[in-house]
């Protein structure tokens, strides 16, 4: 655990970008630099205020606290995936009700439902958008951008985050990018390849078990770790973008740009419903205020982003908030440090007293 004196501190709350000049922002500042104080996680924020009324055009007040920089966005990246999904709905072009049948070949390792369904289960795709949402399901997901082409989704999330998204990726390509960096056998491997290299957890006993897997000797893995296997792989900017573009993504959701009015309250309300990351953003914004929100998980890195507000409804007061870390090995720990900027926000007033 590192600790900075205070006028390390006061460096870094000199050097955060305040945008707005309001009066919270000396506040909220100081408490970001604290946080990245007292352990190894680096914060990144982006916070802007959301027009008032369907179709906006501009949103309000935005702060920002290296919102500048690309950051590994894990799970976010499935918020694009039901944009396009619902505007494909609304066009006429797909339906809900329509069903994709689960083959063996399509799991992924990770939370929700879909992995404990048999093959040959027929699957809607409304069954497959709301645990994508709510408990971030990988297979879920790989079925959508099967369904909806990759392509097509990388489009609709550049269009709608004004490009500042890096390409988006299925998750089973997380896997093979990442152990790919190891060895390029790796890239190979199935769904169920990778389904049983998580179940060893500790990270020396899954280097031997990829190999193992790969029929290589162990010294043929190219790292030494899986620490510096994902820092190749985040590196390569996959599934990656500014975090005040993916504000823009979600403020033009929120302000009816994105879909329509019916579209929009539904994917909310899907995202209202989400149960993953309980103890991060959600956690320190407390009961009183409605979150509709997406969290994003993998190594040292963590992630919730969503649109805060004071009730469901409400036309104002409403805030987008994304949020990640990143460094930190100990996920509780880094969850805590999201659950502690949701405290800091909420006691701004930017939700109302």
């Amino acid at each position: 655990m590192k600790w900075l004196t205070a006028v390390v501190i006061s460096s870094l709350v000199m050097a955060a970008p305040a945008l707005a000049g309001s009066p919270w922002e000396p506040a909220l500042e100081a408490r970001l630099a604290a946080l990245e104080a007292e352990g190894d996680d680096e914060i990144g924020l982006h916070v802007r205020e959301l027009g008032v009324g369907d179709g906006a055009e501009e949103s309000g007040e935005r702060f920002g606290w290296r919102d500048d920089e690309t950051w590994y966005l894990a799970s976010l990246i499935k918020v694009p995936v039901a944009v396009e999904l619902l505007a494909r709905v609304e066009a006429g072009e797909l339906s809900l009700d329509e069903t994709l049948v689960l083959e063996a070949r399509d799991y992924v390792d990770g939370a929700g439902p879909t992995n404990w369904a048999e093959p040959g289960t027929a699957l809607t795709l409304g069954e497959l958008l709301e645990p994508m949402l709510t408990v971030s399901d990988n297979t879920a997901s790989d079925l959508l951008i099967g369904r909806l082409g990759l392509a097509a989704v990388n489009e609709r999330a550049r269009a709608l985050s004004g490009g500042g998204l890096g390409p988006i990726t299925p998750l089973i390509e997380v896997r093979r990018e990442a152990y790919g960096q190891l060895h390029p056998g790796a890239r190979a491997l199935t769904g169920m390849d990778f389904i049983l290299l998580r179940r060893v957890e500790q990270d020396a006993a899954r280097l031997d078990a990829l190999a193992e897997r790969l029929d290589v000797p162990r010294s043929d893995l190219a790292l030494p770790s899986l620490d510096a296997a994902f820092e190749a792989y985040y590196a390569t900017g996959l599934n990656a973008g500014r975090l005040d573009a993916f504000g823009e993504l979600l403020a033009a959701i929120g302000e009816g740009r994105a879909l329509g009015p019916a579209a929009t309250a539904e994917l909310l309300a899907i995202m209202g419903a989400t149960t993953s990351g309980e103890s991060r953003l959600k956690a320190g914004l407390g009961p009183e205020i409605r979150f509709a929100h997406k969290t994003g998980t993998q190594h040292r890195r963590t992630c919730d982003a969503g649109i805060a507000s004071r009730g469901e409804g409400a036309a104002e007061g409403r805030l987008v908030v994304v949020a990640c870390t990143r460094g930190e090995r100990d996920s509780e720990r880094s969850e805590r440090v999201l659950r502690e900027v949701g405290r800091a926000l909420g006691e701004s007033g930017l939700l109302g007293p």
